[in-house]
């Protein structure tokens, strides 16, 4: 079938252009990330659920490396956000939801499948709450440093509390109070709760702790090397006690602006006239109407 040639615009081919590497590192990184999500869940299958916690755990970190990576080689893209929205989808509600399920919760019967389903479904409604309130133009400026709920990869990290306790030997609890758990996780994300995020947090090391920062970080590594479950029981534990400290400090976050808009409130008030006679100007007379307009 030959283009009609009344339409110049159907000769010419469709033509792509070329996609720079730095859009497809992020995306790349995003893939890796699901890939590891989807490998925890037939890890949890088969049993092997010190290597699927691992992975979860490992999806998260490339979770929290591909946006950073985005935004320091300029890759950001509508379509990575989308893709990252579905891999924190399936790492972080679909994964951890089923390990539980397979671990513990599935001597619950329906129960149980409820409870892991409550969660998965927890998290893909936290991801579309923050997708939507992105560009929300109602927000406060310090609104920007916290989170709305727990985040999907947090909530994952604390889902997974009795796994670390059993892997260090503390007898496994019973399968009510691990639903319990998770469903509390659960509420936590779909939550108001203020959530200290730290992205808005700007930090500069002197030049004379540099080297004591790279130590620092190292050893945080190796610990967590040689001891991940005591690093994440702790810190899973330690995050759940900050939880309260962050609601506190939006709310004072929230006084001092309520504070500060009083009194510029009170001060448009004053400068406001006060007497009728302020409010209306003598009306011209006749011989003012006569002028021309220019001289008005």
């Amino acid at each position: 079938m030959t283009p009609d040639p009344k339409y110049p615009e159907l000769l010419r081919r469709r033509r792509f252009r070329p996609i720079p590497v730095r859009m497809l590192v992020p995306n790349v990184i995003t893939l890796l990330a699901i890939c590891a999500g989807l490998t925890a869940i037939r890890l949890s299958i088969e049993g092997r659920m010190e290597l699927a916690v691992a992975a979860i755990v490992f999806a998260a970190v490339l979770d929290g490396v591909d946006g950073r990576v985005a935004r320091m080689i300029k890759g950001q893209s509508k379509f990575g956000a989308e893709l990252d929205s579905l891999a924190d989808f399936v790492n972080f509600g679909v994964a951890p939801g089923l390990m539980l399920y397979f671990w513990q919760l599935q001597e619950l019967n329906n129960g149980g499948w409820i409870a892991a389903m409550v969660f998965a479904i927890a998290g893909g409604l936290r991801l579309a709450r923050f997708n939507a309130s992105i560009d929300d133009p109602n927000k406060p400026a310090f609104a920007a440093n916290y989170f709305t709920g727990v985040p999907a990869p947090a909530g994952a990290i604390l889902a997974m509390l009795p796994f670390y306790l059993s892997f260090l030997g503390v007898p496994k609890p019973p399968a009510m109070l691990t639903a319990g758990y998770i469903l509390l996780i659960a509420f936590l994300m779909v939550s108001r709760l203020p959530v200290f995020s730290g992205k808005t947090v700007r930090m500069r090391v002197p030049p004379e702790m540099v080297l004591p920062v790279f130590v620092s970080v190292v050893f945080f590594v190796a610990l967590l090397i040689g001891y991940p479950w005591h690093i994440l029981s702790i810190g899973s534990v330690l995050y759940l006690l900050s939880l309260p400290m962050g609601w506190k400090s939006y709310r004072d976050h929230e006084r001092n602006a309520a504070a500060a808009a009083q009194p510029a409130a009170t001060t448009v008030e004053t400068a406001a006239p006060s007497s009728p006679a302020a409010t209306f100007s003598p009306a011209p007379d006749d011989t003012e109407d006569d002028r021309p307009a220019r001289l008005n």
